[in-house]
């Protein structure tokens, strides 16, 4: 699990590294261990060789044992050749004997009764052993060294051309019509091919989000027409004389809804004709001028319901914004205080760089605040007449303009929605 964590180039080079570990240690011990065979038996024969030549030649002729200086006889019952205790418990056979500074090779014969030996000096060889030992460990730590700094260049090169794709995908504007095919940039390989997928899934994306515009600019444009007439028909019956307060009240609730359906209308085609690359519309509207009209708007439906509503202004702002966007924006997220409060207060509080909708409603629960902000969400009690849209739009005129927005929960009971004009904690 650590290991698929790890970024990819570095797992190329883990891998690569672990696979040279593994061969190199094997092939080094390998070395060891033949050393050390070939040494036992090359030293056995050579050892039981002068030993016969001891017993067959030297020995029944009455000479001493032609031997080098680095090796010396032992014989059990000879007093002549004495055999030392530290020989004398050793078994049959070809011995490579240890102690402190000194190192020995032994080979003992037992001819009935009688035990020979003989014990050559190693301190020649066990240095070239030694020395040899070293070189081995030497290429073994290079070989590990060397495969690591390999890995790395040949990581770093092979998925050069994936880090690149990745990075147009990324940074470039693909969703452009006039955005070039990635596939061509590339050889037909692995990577062409990686290419090609996303070029056809950005062309597939492409069309689908220009549909969407299309038909949000058709219908949105297509919808001012009769909603105005609605809006024209209802300020006719307004001035109707005999109009009884009964049918007054449904015709305020008709001509409420239109108008509200007309600056979605206004917003959905807004939103529908900027440009992608557009990150805000121009400005032709002060912030205290939208909540004072949006105040006038709301104030008596939330009076009607019970509830106290304030506008407050903590701190004065001097930006300029879009009319339709805010005015929207703003509209929302009161129409979601008055659909989810039954008595207390509703305030609408203005500060330099952006306001908030505090209420003292049913509240939002913590699991549940980031999704409200989703399309067709609504509450717990599903309160309103809507379709879980208006957060959504907040939401996503937030994001087209460059704004934040979020929720909070009050105490003891309620929700502020924090909506910020600029870079700032919500």
């Amino acid at each position: 699990m650590l290991f698929r964590s790890q970024p990819l180039a570095r797992r190329i080079v883990i891998a690569f590294t672990l696979m040279t570990l593994v061969v190199s240690g094997a092939f080094a011990l390998g070395i060891v261990g033949v050393v050390h065979f070939i040494e036992e038996q090359l030293v056995t024969e050579e050892l039981s060789r002068h030993l016969d030549i001891v017993l067959n030649e030297d020995l029944p002729k009455g000479r001493t044992p032609q031997l080098d200086t680095s090796t010396h006889f032992f014989a059990s019952h000879l007093p002549e050749h004495p055999m030392p205790k530290a020989f004398a418990g050793l078994g049959e056979g070809f011995t490579e004997l240890v102690r402190g500074d000194d190192a020995y090779y032994v080979y003992v014969r037992n001819v009935g009764a009688d035990r020979y030996v003989l014990v050559q000096e190693q301190h020649e060889f066990e240095a070239r052993e030694d020395a040899l030992f070293n070189v081995v460990l030497a290429g073994f730590l290079l070989s590990v060294l060397g495969a690591w700094a390999l890995g790395r260049l040949m990581a770093n090169r092979v998925l050069a051309p994936v880090s690149r794709l990745a990075n147009q995908v990324r940074h470039r504007d693909q969703l452009h019509p006039l955005a070039p095919p990635l596939a061509l940039q590339y050889p037909d390989d692995e990577v062409g091919h990686l290419a090609a997928a996303f070029d056809s899934t950005l062309g597939q994306l492409r069309q689908t989000l220009e549909r969407e515009r299309l038909f949000t600019a058709d219908v949105s444009h297509e919808l001012r027409t009769p909603l105005m007439v609605v809006l024209g028909a209802c300020e006719l019956l307004e001035q109707q004389a005999e109009l009884s307060p009964a049918a007054q009240r449904p015709l305020a609730r008709i001509q409420r809804a239109a108008r509200e359906m007309h600056e979605l209308v206004e917003t959905f085609l807004m939103l529908a004709r900027a440009r992608p690359q557009q990150t805000s519309l121009a400005g032709d509207a002060s912030l205290r001028s939208v909540a004072t009209e949006q105040s006038e708007r709301w104030a008596p439906l939330l009076a009607e319901k019970g509830l106290a509503f304030g506008l407050l202004e903590e701190g004065e702002d001097r930006g300029v914004y879009n009319h339709t966007l805010l005015g929207t924006v703003m509209s929302n997220l009161l129409r979601n205080a008055l659909h989810y409060t039954d008595r207390g207060t509703v305030r609408l509080v203005l500060d330099e760089g952006g306001f908030r909708v505090e209420d003292s409603g049913v509240g939002i629960p913590l699991a549940e605040q980031e999704r409200m902000f989703q399309p067709f969400v609504r509450g717990a009690e599903g309160r309103g007449e809507g379709l879980g849209l208006g957060l959504s739009l907040v939401k996503r005129i937030c994001a087209h303009q460059g704004w934040q927005v979020g929720v909070v929960p009050r105490q003891p009971q309620g929700s502020c929605f924090k909506v910020r004009f600029h870079d700032g904690a919500v």
